[in-house]
């Protein structure tokens, strides 16, 4: 084959990408539909794989996303599935496990305090992001904070809380989002703590990590954000039940660091059964 040969075949190729590209729905993530076409290109143009790789500048990869996502919109739509037969009640919060509740937050609580205090972040207002029905809220942040905002996808554990599950402290919420977290722009400067806890696990690598720049924004002086979440023992795996992406301790600090964030300690959650996946603890700011 002669390279001019060669060259027009790497230009009809190249020309095949642009057209598939341009028909890639418009709302879906470019960065996880990239590994899609990735396969496809290597499926029917392995020839020109390596050329093409060298002359298109493809959408960085994140590869935890793109390997086990699937598709952003898929993903996301799995998780809202799931939790529209959520009931609202620890229980439902908490699956096959709520009597491990209490542990849960008296960890929470123990952590924070490493944080909240005189010189350290204030204890004015915090947002609990993925709050469900305010299990965490009521368990952990009510007792240091004066006020409360609190944010999930679900309307119906957002109506449990303030109807029914909070009680009087449902008088100290200063606002309730329901948002999907992805979409969220957090007011600037305005959160001693940010706490997220089984939520980032909803997120892809890049809306993870947006949103924990848009967070980092967020902050009052010394204040801190705290992701506590599943970290697989090795690589990452997708939950089959809920569609989470639960990802390695390694990974999640990645992506913390590429957010500008500075990792200040890092705990793992004592006194879970064995069989559950570990838990872990990240403070940053």
């Amino acid at each position: 084959m002669s390279e001019s040969t060669s060259i027009m075949e790497f230009s009809g190729t190249h020309q095949a990408f642009r057209d598939r590209w341009a028909k890639t729905d418009d709302e879906m993530c470019k960065h996880s539909m990239s590994f899609h076409l990735h396969n496809t290109l290597r499926q029917e143009f392995f020839a020109s794989y390596l050329y093409l790789l060298e002359q298109i500048p493809l959408v960085k990869l994140y590869a935890v996303t793109c390997e086990y996502i699937k598709g952003e919109k898929q993903f996301y739509y799995r998780a809202q599935n799931f939790y529209k037969d959520v009931p609202p009640s620890e229980e439902g919060m908490m699956g096959d496990f709520v009597e491990i509740s209490e542990i849960d937050l008296e960890g929470s609580r123990q952590f924070l305090k490493k944080f909240v205090g005189p010189g350290k972040a204030g204890t004015k207002r915090a947002l609990d992001c993925g709050c469900g029905i305010g299990r965490v809220s009521k368990g952990v942040l009510f007792p240091v904070f004066e006020t409360m905002e609190m944010l999930d996808m679900t309307e119906e554990f957002i109506l449990h809380a303030h109807e029914c599950y909070l009680g009087d402290d449902a008088d100290r919420v200063e606002a309730y989002y329901l948002y999907n977290l992805q979409e969220f722009i957090p007011p600037p400067k305005r959160y001693d703590v940010i706490w997220m806890q089984w939520i980032a696990c909803h997120l892809t690598d890049k809306d993870l990590m947006e949103f924990l720049a848009r967070a980092k924004e967020s902050l009052k002086p010394n204040g801190v954000i705290i992701i506590k979440d599943n970290m697989t023992r090795q690589g990452c795996k997708l939950d089959p039940i809920d569609g989470s992406i639960i990802r390695h301790l390694d990974i999640m600090k990645s992506i913390i660091q590429k957010a500008g964030l500075t990792i200040l300690d890092v705990e793992k959650q004592e006194g879970f059964p064995e069989v559950i996946i570990p838990v872990w603890m990240i403070a940053m700011r």
